[in-house]
Order: structure tokens, then sequence, then C-alpha cells
């Protein structure tokens, strides 16, 4: 009977896991303190009673930008694969799609969405 390779990771992988796992818990130190168990990993101090914290707006607008400019490169990265392969047609949708692109940065930058720092503005007369 012959035993294939898949076979001898799907088995020896779970069990090299587990054993380095136990002896993680086994030998490493262990030192519980009041800020490894709290919420907040990052200074922040718990407010009791109130579960809700006021954040700004611009992070979630950062957020969206970057999830939306993200997809737009994943459906780039095709072109980019295979530039030499790609006729004029894609060539030319390509470029109308990063003109669209930028015409999104533009708009986005012209409106404010990635501006963090509010200034006041003078009224020159």
């Amino acid at each position: 009977m012959r035993i294939s390779t898949l076979f001898i990771l799907f088995l020896f992988v779970p069990i090299l896991a587990i054993i380095l796992l136990g002896l993680n818990v086994i030998l490493a130190p262990s030192r519980p303190e009041e800020s490894k168990a709290s919420p907040y990993e990052c200074g922040f101090s718990v407010i009791q009673g109130q579960t809700r914290s006021v954040f700004h707006i611009h992070f979630y607008l950062v957020s969206m930008l970057f999830l939306i400019f993200d997809l737009e490169i994943l459906l780039l990265f095709p072109l980019a694969v295979s530039l030499y392969q790609v006729s004029f047609f894609g060539f030319s949708v390509a470029i109308l799609f990063f003109l669209i692109l930028t015409i999104g940065f533009v708009l986005e930058i012209g409106s404010g969405a990635i501006k963090f720092i509010e200034t006041k503005k003078s009224w020159l007369l």
C-alpha cells in the first residue's frame, strides 16, 4: 500500500501543531496583569455603564475609501499580469478605468473627505 504525500501532510501537520501548542502552554511563563484582560489594549480606560464610544466620521470615510480603491486595484491586477497580451481595446478600457479612478479621487479630495484637520476659513473680501 502506497501512502501519499498529501496524507502524510494532513496527518503530521495537525499533530505537530498540537505538540507545539502544548509545549507553549507548559513551558511559557504566565504573568497575568489587569491591562492584559482589559478590552482596550491601546491605552483607553474602560467606562463602566457606557457600551458605545464616540468616534469621528472621518475614520469611517477613510475605511470606505480604502475598501473602494482596494477593490479597484483588484480589478486592475489581471491587466498588470497579462500586459503583453492585452489588445488595443483592453488597453483603452483600462485607460478609461484609470481616468474614472482619477476623477473619483479628485472629487474625494475636493469634497474634503480625506482632510482630517479642520482649519478655519478666512473670508476674503
